[in-house]
């Protein structure tokens, strides 16, 4: 067989799929069939960079609302810097926040014949064979395992792949907007609390803590945008930092994509920008190189941007663990050196065949 099975159909796998399509390289996605709780997503202005080469520039243009700046205060509303994004990245890679169900529905735009939901895959072989839910069987050319944390296509990659490194308390929300203009990020000593304007009305919030107190309790003594935001969260989506750090990314005909291969802490906001750069560059793969060599050749293109990526997550790890007089008094010079430095990188086109 001469096509691509897609196991789930998130960003990753949608990304990979529109990819493939734009190729004409025929692509099956094999969704099967749970709730969307994305609730939304901050994009920074590489992920914009690699919505446009999937031919989506415009159409994001539409969904969410722009970034424009950064501001990052202590758990006492002090402002710590700003980072001025729209300078930074250019009105062609503006920074998005955007709900995650839309992003879904505009990668899945024109594959409706491709996507094939509910459909459950149970079992996977580096040949390309692979087993559903119904105990019927079929082989393909390549199997591509964009299943997110808990791949099932990640133990026929890497059968000795180490569980997901489960780390602080998250949560995620989505909620009336209490007055901020901006990204906000309230820091305080074992907690962090992140707004988002999605709309002109709703902010997509994140927060998380290494405390072992609940949600409300944890930030009861933040500012007051933080306090009043609170007021209407009901039922937030538990979201603990969940890491893969498998290295091993393809065997045979199989190859991992997004959260599958490496998903990494949050702190970057690099889970969608790299699951739709994995996608890209596999499919060009897959159009370049002999499928039996395509998983070496995409893992030696893509090692080194998550290389980067995990060492800016375990530097900015390092810092936040800092007492935070001394982080605080670290940041307004640090912060945006380490931001322009991070993004800099990233800024820069990702490695294609």
């Amino acid at each position: 067989m001469d096509d691509v099975l897609v196991v789930g159909g998130g960003i990753a796998g949608l990304a990979l799929a529109r990819a493939l399509h734009r190729l004409d390289v025929p692509v099956t996605v094999a969704e099967r069939g749970t709730e969307d709780s994305g609730l939304a997503l901050n994009l920074p202005g590489n992920a914009i960079a690699a919505f446009a080469a999937l031919g989506l520039a415009e159409d994001l243009q539409k969904l969410g609302r722009p970034t424009t700046r950064r501001e990052y205060r202590t758990r006492r509303d002090r402002l710590l810097f700003t980072v001025d994004e729209d300078a930074f990245w250019g009105p062609e890679a503006r920074p998005r926040c955007v709900r995650h169900a839309e992003l879904l529905t505009l990668l899945a735009e024109g594959l409706d014949d491709r996507i094939r939901c509910p459909l459950e895959v149970t079992e996977v072989h580096p040949s390309g064979r692979v087993t559903f839910q119904d105990q019927t069987q079929r082989r393909y050319g390549y199997i591509a395992g964009a299943d997110g944390i808990h791949s099932l296509v990640r133990a026929t990659v890497d059968p000795t792949a180490p569980p997901p490194v489960v780390g602080p308390a998250g949560w995620r929300f989505l909620a009336p907007n209490p007055g901020i203009d901006c990204w906000t990020l309230w820091s305080g000593r074992d907690a962090a609390f992140l707004l988002t304007p999605v709309d002109d009305s709703e902010v997509y919030g994140y927060a998380t803590t290494t405390a072992p107190t609940g949600l409300h309790e944890t930030f009861a003594r933040f500012p007051a945008p933080v306090r009043q935001t609170l007021t209407t969260v009901t039922d937030p989506l538990p979201s603990p930092v969940r890491q893969i750090r498998t290295t091993t990314w393809s065997t045979g005909r199989c190859a991992l994509v997004g959260d599958a291969a490496h998903a990494t802490a949050p702190f970057w906001a690099q889970g969608a920008a790299l699951a739709v750069e994995d996608g890209l560059v596999l499919a060009d793969v897959l159009t370049t190189s002999p499928w039996d060599e395509a998983g070496a050749a995409y893992t030696a293109l893509r090692q080194d941007r998550i290389a980067q990526v995990r060492t800016a997550t375990a530097q900015f790890t390092r810092v936040a663990a800092l007492p935070p007089w001394f982080r605080d008094l670290l940041l307004p010079t640090l912060g945006p050196r380490t931001y322009r430095s991070t993004y800099a990188r990233l800024r820069h086109p990702f490695p294609t065949p």
